[in-house]
């Protein structure tokens, strides 16, 4: 297979079903940051080595989940409406997610303040992954009759990269960076 087929030359791409759609359409721009938060992950994942090795094979896993996840989301976003989703994302994804960030959450230290992403390159990744779903969160809400369930899923997703991010600092023995908002 060719990875090129000049069929996008001219700002055109294919929706799922073969509809063909502006690159700056809403759906392509929603995929397209999911696409761009799963590479994120992807790097932060390459990033990640901590001497806790059972606390970083379940942060694998479980960002390796979401991956696939994200995938699902994105087929389901360029999915046109009226025609059939083949992967349609589910309130257990979501779930799914509040029990992995109810999990590493409560090994953290409570949190007070607003925080500075940063910290170790991985967690510093996964910050940036979270601004990328909020991203494509900000862009599906403004889909024609999305899945609701994305849009829970996109939400709660950042949330979980934002623990995710505390909790590879964590375990690499850096605490958070406060916020020092002056009145």
């Amino acid at each position: 297979m060719k990875i090129y087929t000049r069929s996008g030359d001219k700002g055109k791409t294919s929706l799922l079903y073969g509809e063909r759609v502006k690159k700056s359409d809403l759906r392509v721009e929603a995929y397209g940051t999911c696409d761009e938060a799963n590479s994120a992950i992807g790097l932060a994942l390459s990033l990640l080595v901590l001497d806790d090795q059972e606390a970083e094979k379940d942060i694998k896993v479980a960002l390796s989940h979401v991956q696939t996840t994200l995938f699902y989301v994105g087929a389901e976003l360029a999915t046109p409406i009226g025609k059939k989703v083949t992967s349609a994302v589910t309130e257990e994804h979501v779930r799914e997610l509040e029990m992995c960030i109810d999990w590493w959450d409560e090994k953290l230290k409570e949190l007070k303040n607003f925080i500075l992403p940063g910290g170790n390159a991985s967690a510093a990744a996964l910050h940036m992954a979270r601004t990328i779903v909020r991203r494509a969160e900000r862009c599906a809400v403004d889909i024609e009759q999305v899945n609701p369930m994305i849009i829970a899923y996109l939400n709660r997703l950042s949330d979980l990269l934002f623990v995710a991010g505390r909790y590879v600092n964590s375990k690499k023995g850096i605490n958070d960076i406060l916020v020092n908002i002056k009145e």
